[in-house]
C-alpha cells in the first residue's frame, strides 16, 4: 500500500487511486470522500491556470452517478456560466469513459463584509483536547483506516460531533489547497453518525452538497452531524462544518436506506 497519498497523478487530468481510497460499503471501490476532494483539486488547478484572480468557491454539489471503482479516473472541468463576480463551474469524473460523478460549483466574488458577519453556531472543542475513536471497529476500507477521528463525545445513533484529519496527501507530488484537502474529508459525516449498524442496514448517499460562508483553514475538518431516516427508504445527513477557528458552512447528503443483504 502506498504510504503517502490517496491518488497518484497519471497525467494532467487523470489520477490513479491508491488502496487508501478503499470504500466503507465496498473496499473494492473508492470512498466518495477523497474523490470529492480530488474533484475540487482539479477545479482549483483549472482556475489557477487562468490569468488574474476571480471569485471564490461558495457552493459545490456532487451527484454520484455510479460506482467509483478502484480504477484510474479522469476529471474534466469547464465553465458553464462565466462572470467576474458570479461564476458556475462543472466537473465530471469518468472511469473507463463512464461518468461516475458530476459536480457543479458556484463561485462568488469576495467583498469586505466583516462589519456585518454573524449568525454562525458556536465553535467546537478543539481536537487536541480529544481522544481518537477507532472507526475501523464499525467500518472497513482503506479510507476509514487512514483517518484520525476525534469525537467530542461517544457517537450516538444518528448523532455525532467529531474532528477528522489524515496524515496522507490528496495527490502524490502535488500540493492540494486547504479547501480541496478539507472537502476530501467531509463525506465521512454519514459514517460517524450512523443510525443503524452497516451490517444490518445500508444507507449510502447519492449526493453531497456543501455551502460555505467562509473558506476553511488548517488540517482538521469538524463535523457536527445529524442523520434522519424517513419511513419510506429515504434519509438525510445534515452537518455543520467547522475548522479550528469556528463554523465554515453546511453539508447535506441524501441517503437511500434499505436492509443489508443477508449472508448466503
Amino acid at each position: 500500500m502506498d504510504a503517502g497519498s490517496y491518488y497518484e497523478p497519471v497525467d494532467e487530468h487523470r489520477y490513479k487511486p491508491t488502496p487508501h481510497t478503499g470504500g466503507a460499503w465496498d473496499p473494492g471501490e473508492q470512498h466518495f470522500s477523497p474523490l470529492g476532494g480530488l474533484i475540487v483539486h482539479a477545479i482549483e488547478r483549472y482556475l489557477a491556470a487562468r490569468p488574474g484572480g476571480g471569485p471564490a468557491l461558495a457552493r459545490i454539489s456532487f451527484d454520484i452517478l455510479g460506482r467509483p471503482t478502484l480504477a484510474e479516473c479522469e476529471i474534466r472541468v469547464e465553465t458553464i456560466r462565466p462572470g467576474r463576480t458570479i461564476e458556475l463551474i462543472e466537473a465530471v469524473a469518468l472511469i473507463a469513459d463512464r461518468p461516475v460523478v458530476r459536480a457543479r460549483a458556484w463561485l462568488l466574488g469576495s467583498f469586505d463584509t466583516a462589519s456585518v458577519a454573524g449568525g454562525a453556531p458556536e465553535a467546537l472543542t478543539p481536537p487536541d483536547a480529544l481522544t481518537p475513536w477507532p472507526a475501523t471497529s464499525v467500518w472497513p476500507g482503506g479510507y476509514i483506516a487512514s483517518l484520525d477521528i476525534r469525537p467530542l463525545a461517544a457517537p450516538q445513533l444518528g448523532r455525532a460531533t467529531a474532528w477528522i484529519s489524515t496524515r496522507l496527501d490528496l495527490v502524490a507530488g502535488q500540493t492540494a489547497g486547504p479547501l480541496a484537502s478539507y472537502i476530501a474529508l467531509v463525506d465521512t459525516a454519514n459514517g460517524i453518525a450512523a443510525r443503524q449498524h452497516p451490517t444490518e442496514w445500508m444507507f449510502p448517499n447519492v449526493d453531497l452538497t456543501i455551502h460555505l460562508h467562509r473558506h476553511p483553514e488548517g488540517r482538521w475538518t469538524g463535523l457536527d452531524t445529524t442523520v434522519t431516516f424517513g419511513p419510506t427508504g429515504q434519509g438525510v445527513t445534515s452537518t455543520v462544518l467547522h475548522d479550528t477557528a469556528g463554523p465554515v458552512g453546511y453539508a447535506h447528503q441524501m441517503l437511500t436506506v434499505r436492509p443489508a443483504p443477508k449472508p448466503s
